[in-house]
Parts: structure tokens; C-alpha cells; sequence
């Protein structure tokens, strides 16, 4: 500021201003046109809107009702509305004037030692919830924690949780977010109502995908629409994520289902997912003819072994060599 506002003493400084007015516009106008995920932008809104899980949205909307909730325990595969329905479901519950105050969430990114539970989440539970809705509808008097990927959690975490959920249950309400059910300890699942949500129809992930296409303007083929259905195996999040993907690649042209193929392709050294090609390959395998029902099933089983150990969190490299090696023996016993 100081080095525009140098020079000759009549130079006014009102033109300066407008134009540091104009800039600060200009800057909010980019701020306001900033562009988000497509996962984020049409994220469900209210609990209605969440897709295929109709048993859950059905008992959510009872409990919604009578402005009370349990603690929820959410398990199932990833991108098929965990995290979206209990973060709806908040909405409605608290108003959009509240909802920052009453909920805290905790993704991936977090940390999740014992040191986490026993500070952050400890403190807001024992904050007291108080405040009403500007809309006068009635605002339950507790606060919500959502403890996303719960599964990551180390034992000792989990047993503090356990503590904090005893105590504070008259003002805190904790939903569990998770894939694997059985990396929950009995006596956090045994307190808390279990939600399974199944994988995505095809035919309501094309339905979803249509939508999105329509209000992006986007134009795909029905075929690359198909193709992106099976390649995300049931996760919409994927879906969405490779359809914008596609979208910035071609800049405005024609989405085909090669196009998508690149996209969610499986090469390492392009920096795609090892666990993407396991998936692939266990259906390519499946339906070959080049091998034996016993090559198969010694294939398949490494298959299963190599999931297991990228889902712990192995190295992908390692793995895919592993694989790699077994398959090449496999081939080798055919020659």
C-alpha cells in the first residue's frame, strides 16, 4: 500500500481507493466463484435426499421427529452416504444457525490416539449445549460427534471413547463411522444403534450421475455413463470424482467410456491404485478361460491376501509385486 501511495503530494488518493475497492470486489467475486467438488456441491442437504438406504432414512426420520437421537454406529462400504446421512441429518436437527456449534467432526485427517478422545472430543462433550433455532423449531439440548473412519482407531482410543460416551450420554450424542464393523470393540457397538449401508444400485448411480451431468452441462455418452457405474463398484463418491475428472480433461468435448477407462485406469507408475486393480483383476480372472480352476483359486486367494494387507495399510508397490510374482509362476505352470 505504502509504495502505491508514494509520489508527488497532488496526486489524490481517491483513485486509489476505487481501485483497491474494485480489486477487494474483483478478489470476492473470485472467492465467491470458486470452484468445489463435485462430491462436496451435491452433497444430500436433508435426509430425504439420501440415495438407496431407505431402512435407515426411515428410522432416522422417526428419531428426527421427536428431536431425539442415539448414538449410531454407521458401517458399510466407502462413498455410499455415511457421512452425508448423519451430517443431514444434523442439519435438520440443529438449523443452519447451530449446526457449527453442536457438531463436531473428526475425518481421516485427524488423529485418532488416545490423546484425541481424551482432550478434544472429552472437552466439547462436556460443553453445555445450549442456544435456540432462529425458525423456533424445537433444537434437542445435546451435541453430536462424528468420528469418521472409527476403524483407524487404536484399541486403547476406543476404550477411552467407551469412558466418554458413559459420561457425558445426557448432553453428547456419538455417531461411529466405519467399513469394517468387526475393528470395533463390543462394548462401543453393543452402546450404540448399527446401520449397514449397501453398496449403490447401478441404477440409481446412473440416475445420480445423469443428474449431475444435466446441471454441470456435461455431455457423456449412455456408455461412458455404464462404464463409470462399474468401475466404481457401488461407491458413488468415485463416481462423481472420476466424472469431474473427465470433465476437466476434456475441457467441454464429448465424455466416452475410453475416456473413463484412462481415468480410472491401474498402472502404479501413473499413480493409480493398486486396491482398483485388484478389483479388476479378480473379475478378469474369474472369467478367463487361459487358466485352471486351481490356478485360479491359487490367484484368487493371493488376490484376497493382497486386499486384505493394502487395506492395513501396506506398501502398494510391494504388493503389486508379490501378486505379479505368483501370477508369473501361475503362467509358468501352464507352459
Amino acid at each position: 500500500m505504502q509504495a502505491f501511495l508514494k509520489g508527488p503530494a497532488s496526486i489524490s488518493t481517491k483513485p486509489v481507493a476505487a481501485k483497491e475497492k474494485n480489486a477487494a470486489g474483483s478478489s470476492g467475486e473470485s472467492k465467491r466463484t470458486k470452484p468445489i467438488p463435485w462430491v462436496e456441491k451435491y452433497r444430500p442437504k436433508n435426509v430425504d435426499e439420501v440415495a438407496f438406504q431407505d431402512e435407515v432414512v426411515a428410522v432416522l426420520k422417526k428419531s428426527l421427529e421427536g428431536a431425539d437421537l442415539p448414538n449410531l454406529l454407521f458401517y458399510g462400504p466407502p462413498g455410499t452416504g455415511k457421512t452425508s446421512t448423519i451430517l443431514a441429518a444434523a442439519r435438520e436437527l440443529f438449523g443452519p444457525d447451530l449446526f457449527r456449534q453442536r457438531v463436531l467432526e473428526l475425518n481421516a485427517s485427524d488423529e485418532r490416539g488416545i490423546q484425541v478422545i481424551r482432550e478434544k472430543v472429552k472437552a466439547f462433550a462436556q460443553l453445555t449445549a445450549s442456544g435456540s433455532r432462529s425458525d423456533g423449531k424445537m433444537c434437542p439440548p445435546f451435541k453430536i460427534v462424528i468420528l469418521d473412519e472409527a476403524d483407524s482407531m487404536t484399541s486403547a482410543a476406543q476404550a477411552a471413547l467407551r469412558r466418554t460416551m458413559e459420561k457425558e450420554s445426557k448432553t453428547t450424542r456419538f455417531c461411529l463411522i466405519c467399513n469394517y464393523i468387526s475393528r470395533i470393540i463390543e462394548p462401543l457397538t453393543s452402546r450404540c444403534s448399527k446401520f449397514r449401508f449397501k453398496p449403490l444400485s447401478d441404477s440409481i448411480q446412473q440416475q445420480r450421475l445423469l443428474d449431475v451431468s444435466e446441471k454441470e452441462h456435461v455431455k457423456i455418452s449412455n456408455e461412458a455413463v455404464s462404464y463409470l457405474v462399474k468401475v466404481s463398484e457401488g461407491d458413488l463418491r468415485k463416481a462423481i470424482t472420476f466424472l469431474q475428472s473427465a470433465t476437466r480433461l476434456m475441457g467441454g468435448k464429448e465424455i466416452t467410456e475410453k475416456i473413463i477407462t484412462e481415468i480410472a485406469g491401474n498402472l502404479i507408475n501413473e499413480g493409480f491404485a493398486v486396491a482398483q486393480l485388484v478389483n479388476q483383476l479378480h473379475d478378469t480372472i474369474v472369467e478367463s478361460e487361459d487358466y485352471s480352476d486351481k490356478q485360479k483359486s491359487a490367484i484368487v486367494e493371493k488376490l484376497a491376501e493382497v486386499d486384505k494387507c493394502l487395506a492395513d495399510g501396506a506398501d502398494e508397490f510391494l504388493q503389486l509385486m508379490s501378486l505379479c510374482a505368483l501370477m508369473m509362476q501361475q503362467l509358468t505352470q501352464n507352459i
